[in-house]
């Protein structure tokens, strides 16, 4: 592999990397720089989280532009904060040699007029996140028009995120001569369509295979019940004394709560979510780079701005919604060449979704078992031992030896050393003896034929009455039923909100228990009716679409969600449209008898109406500190 000299770098950058102690390129930037420093063309690069794609843009973005013109030259476009940041500081280390050399970052959350007035001092380069990019563009706060380098870096993450119309809108504002270095690590369809879009025959390099998992990280599935998913991540923590991770959840309610209740049992950990304030998150980012907090929770978003070399586990407490998320989520360890475990908590209705990740990935998972209490014991006794014995002596205690060795005068060694572990042993054994065995057990089907990301499998689809009209959009339904059923996040899915009905599904072993809770149950002074659907779903959830009139009813079954109606259960409607023959009032007559007898019923039992509020309250879990 060639130096960072023989790539063609000039004397400052050079200097630049000897005091950042790199030593040789990685084989993104081996491949990149030449390319961008002899050529003058657009450039798509395909390479994991991790692998030094800043460098690899940045030292021939620094050699190329002109520091001694105030001019804006290059635009950096990153999709999140903490990245922009990230990347602003790796590009001032760069040229910290280049003399007149200014690089501003461009994002939400802080001073815009402070922004601006750094720009009006003459800025070469700009590393902007998208939406206060566009909105200086707007004020006229910035000038676009005369670069000559733009780079969109994490190009996948910021089209999923939605940035696709701010991206357009921004390079609209640039020259078309300019050279497009477009940085990903994967490549959905959207990045090929945006490189289409923008790029002018780019060349293409690609660091392994495409959405490919790097080889530096193993990856670990766990299989429990829903229900016990806190108490396994608890355990993995346990398990790995010397754990310094990255726990990725999927929303940024559940990212603070499982955060919280780490905090609350006793464990070092912080929460970061698109919530905190800019200077929340520089804090907890700080204490976390220090190793002051030894688990992260985090959202996918607010992740992409981690970089950290040394986090030994990354743990997927839920997967997320889309499988090539995971290869970011994953490339958070096993950095700069060391090696990371990717572990990933799942519920048996999740574990098709496993294979459907390996196919992407193309790597194996291995299916490992939670550790029992005892286990988990012994681990830390023996990392605490092996801490006293790697401990180096502090001799400013000998002048208290003396008092020591009066106070253990009648102990034996053995008793000594079964004394000075127990203080530490006897916390977890404690808290661990009487603990059960967390582990579900995994069939065939789970693995073969269970739900994945795209196919159905053994569940129960549900009509409900409410929709789009009730203010509910698929997240609120699915928080909404998963708080009252108090089933687990995962156990309810496919959500399907039309306009005033929705769809869902749980797996079959909760369908009695779904029925029989929306009996007679009542939301503000209104019945909420739930029966079993014919329909077996889309495969997703609905982002609108239009409910079709109400005559006939398809029993081809299929899962086709934009039929509207017609994927309606069969028997009473209690939120359906207009009624186009005598046999749809008949139904509407006997359902209004249905509920008159209901209604009787309920006074005569002397039952109250339940409602929602009475139901907003998560299933609480015992708070027991483990230290």
């Amino acid at each position: 592999m060639n130096t960072f000299k023989d790539l063609g770098l000039n004397e400052d950058l050079l200097h630049a990397i000897t005091d950042l102690g790199f030593e040789k390129p990685s084989e993104v930037q081996d491949k990149a720089i030449p390319i961008l420093l002899q050529e003058d063309t657009d450039l798509v690069a395909l390479a994991q989280t991790g692998t030094g794609k800043t460098a690899a843009f940045g030292f021939p973005m620094l050699q190329k532009i002109n520091v001694d013109s105030r001019t804006t030259q290059g635009l950096i476009l990153s999709p999140t904060r903490e990245l922009c940041l990230q990347i602003t500081n790796e590009i001032k280390q760069y040229g910290k040699y280049c003399k007149g050399l200014n690089v501003v970052a461009i994002y939400g959350g802080a001073s815009i007029t402070d922004q601006a007035r750094a720009v009006k001092k003459g800025a070469q380069i700009i590393v902007a996140t998208p939406g206060r990019m566009k909105d200086m563009i707007s004020r006229r706060l910035v000038d676009i028009t005369k670069i000559e380098y733009s780079v969109l870096d994490e190009a996948d993450e910021m089209l999923n995120m939605g940035f696709y119309e701010d991206i357009t809108e921004i390079l609209s504002h640039t020259p078309e001569e300019k050279n497009t270095w477009l940085f990903s690590a994967t490549m959905p369809k959207e990045v090929s369509v945006i490189a289409k879009k923008f790029m002018d025959n780019p060349v293409e390099i690609t660091v392994g295979n495409k959405n490919e998992s790097t080889s530096q990280v193993s990856h670990e599935y766990y299989l429990v019940n829903s229900r016990d998913r806190y108490q396994a991540l608890k355990r993995l923590s346990d398990a790995n004394p010397d754990i310094f991770s990255v726990i990725f959840c999927r929303t940024k309610r559940d990212t603070q709560k499982v955060a919280e209740n780490l905090i609350e049992d006793g464990y070092s950990a912080g929460a970061l979510h698109g919530d905190l304030s800019q200077n929340q998150r520089d804090l907890v980012m700080r204490s976390f780079r220090n190793k002051q907090i030894q688990m992260l929770v985090a959202t996918d978003v607010a992740a992409r701005g981690i970089d950290v070399d040394d986090i030994t586990h990354v743990i997927n407490y839920q997967l997320p919604d889309e499988p090539e998320i995971y290869t970011h989520r994953s490339g958070r360890t096993g950095r700069a060449g060391k090696t990371g475990i990717s572990m990933v908590i799942v519920s048996k209705s999740e574990v098709r979704k496993i294979k459907s990740i390996e196919r992407i990935i193309k790597k194996q998972f291995e299916k490992k078992e939670i550790p029992d209490g005892m286990e988990i014991c012994e681990v830390q006794l023996m990392s605490l031992a092996n801490k006293i014995h790697n401990t180096e002596v502090n001799h400013e205690i000998d002048k208290y030896l003396t008092s020591i060795n009066d106070l253990f005068e009648d102990s034996s060694k053995d008793e000594l050393i079964k004394k000075f572990f127990s203080v530490e042993f006897t916390r977890f054994f404690n808290y661990y003896q009487k603990t059960k065995n967390l582990n579900a057990t995994e069939s065939s089907r789970d693995r073969e034929g269970g739900r994945d990301y795209n196919k159905s499998s053994n569940d129960s689809r549900y009509f409900i009455n409410v929709g789009r009209k009730d203010g509910y959009d698929w997240m609120k339904l699915k928080d909404f039923l998963k708080e009252v059923l108090e089933l687990g996040r995962d156990d309810v899915f496919k959500v399907d909100v039309k306009e005033s009905f929705s769809f869902f599904n749980t797996e079959k072993e909760h369908q009695e228990k779904v029925l029989a809770f929306f009996t007679d149950f009542k939301q503000d002074g209104r019945f909420v009716n739930v029966e079993v659907s014919e329909d077996r779903g889309g495969g997703g959830r609905s982002r609108g679409g239009r409910r079709d009139g109400g005559g006939g009813r398809r029993r081809d079954g299929g899962g086709d969600r934009r039929r509207g109606s017609s994927d309606r259960p069969r028997g009473e409607r209690r939120s359906s449209g207009r009624r186009s023959d005598s046999g749809d009032r008949n139904e509407r007559r006997s359902d209004s008898g249905n509920r008159s007898e209901r209604r009787s019923a309920e006074n005569k039992s002397g039952r109250s109406d339940r409602d929602k509020s009475e139901f907003k309250t998560t299933h609480a879990r015992p708070r027991r500190s483990r230290r």
